[in-house]
């Protein structure tokens, strides 16, 4: 499965629009990152658990996404954005979206 921002693949020609498709990921942050995030943002520097969280919820939405599209038929996902939002009460969930067309190419 080729994925890709862009609207087309390069040296490709798109033969056939399957649909928009999408890969939803909704990830609860634990108390021992949130207190450990509490005491980098106290002392600076980055924290190393919620970008492991973001990196693992973003490659599940990815997953998601290039399995309903090849699921379509398609090869390649042209087009793709990814959404973050916090959900929940004080901020306690990450939502990871990922959408994009999938297409068959020529």
């Amino acid at each position: 499965m080729i994925l890709t921002t862009t609207p087309s693949v390069e040296g490709r020609t798109i033969s056939e629009y399957k649909g928009v498709v999408f890969g939803e990921v909704i990830s609860g942050v634990n108390f021992i990152r949130d207190f450990a995030a509490s005491i980098r943002n106290i002392v600076g520097g980055r924290s190393g658990s919620y970008e492991d969280e973001l990196i693992k919820a973003r490659t599940q939405a990815m997953s998601e996404m290039s399995e309903r599209a090849a699921a379509l038929g398609a090869d390649a996902i042209v087009g793709i954005d990814i959404d973050y939002e916090v959900l929940g009460e004080n901020g306690g969930m990450l939502m990871v979206t990922a959408s994009g067309t999938a297409v068959k190419l020529a």
